[in-house]
């Protein structure tokens, strides 16, 4: 990765727009390339999955599942890179993978992609996601022996999720919701400081930031971003959970803001 494309400076930490090629055809045709490798990988691990499943217990089955999805991300994103496509830098999350114990993972959603660059660089990770997409054609098998978890259900959500990290995974959250429509950050929903309090876990907060308007709220899927879509993660304060669970989001959603405004 050229990192001289994540333009910051002392006491700036914001990712800087970065000049790249216009929507031509040529780049049409990338971007093209880059939803098939990710719609076609997504759909052949998605049949085969169901089947991992069958053969395997169901401990065996969540850390396939979730190695896999990381590895189908990891390999688009590397694609869209050698392209010049994208320009991602997710390293800071390599800190996380071997850290042992259950954690939450909170992170800001921008953009839709949020979640897959995410989980690119975790293999233990368990998302919580729309429920619906546990039963989407490209992504409801893998997520499922990935043993990724629903929010419809408010208190099995909780449920599942103080348990997935009792058994010591690391649960991918986007306390917003849903994508940032009142920037820098929607107000926080309480089940994240709720499900740290009950299973007394420790909340690392991550912080995404992208120039690109690709794949923010409104924009779809199929249309093409105008030059390479650049994005960069990096690590932000960690929050003990306190006996106040209330509290401690106020004091989580206050730093998202301030970290996020700069």
């Amino acid at each position: 990765m050229d990192l001289r494309s994540l333009e910051t400076t002392r006491g700036d930490r914001r990712v800087r727009p970065v000049r790249g090629r216009s929507s031509g055809l040529l780049h049409r045709l990338l971007f093209a390339l880059i939803i098939v490798q990710l719609g076609l990988t997504s759909l052949l691990w998605n049949l085969v999955a169901p089947v991992v499943g069958l053969v395997s217990s169901r401990a065996s089955g969540g850390r396939i599942g979730r190695t896999a999805v990381s590895l189908i991300y990891r390999s688009c994103w590397r694609t869209a890179e050698a392209l010049g496509m994208m320009r991602i830098d997710a390293s800071a999350l390599d800190a996380l993978r071997d850290e042992p114990g259950g954690l939450i993972v909170a992170c800001n959603h921008p953009t839709m992609l949020d979640a897959m660059i995410v989980v690119a660089r975790m293999p233990r990770g368990v998302c919580v996601m729309k429920a619906g997409l546990l039963r989407n054609i490209f992504l409801g098998g893998g997520a499922r022996l990935a043993q990724y978890i629903g929010n419809d259900a408010g208190r099995g959500m909780i449920r599942d999720a103080v348990a997935s990290l009792r058994e010591g995974n690391q649960l991918v959250l986007f306390p917003e919701g849903t994508r940032t429509v009142t920037p820098p950050l929607n107000a926080l929903k309480p089940g994240i400081t709720l499900i740290a309090h009950l299973a007394q876990t420790p909340i690392q907060t991550v912080l995404i930031e992208t120039d690109s308007p690709y794949l923010r709220k409104g924009w779809p899927l199929l249309r093409t971003p105008p030059g390479p879509v650049t994005i960069r993660v990096r690590l932000g304060d960690r929050f003990v959970p306190g006996p106040d669970h209330r509290a401690t989001l106020r004091r989580m959603e206050a730093y998202f803001a301030r970290e996020l405004g700069r």
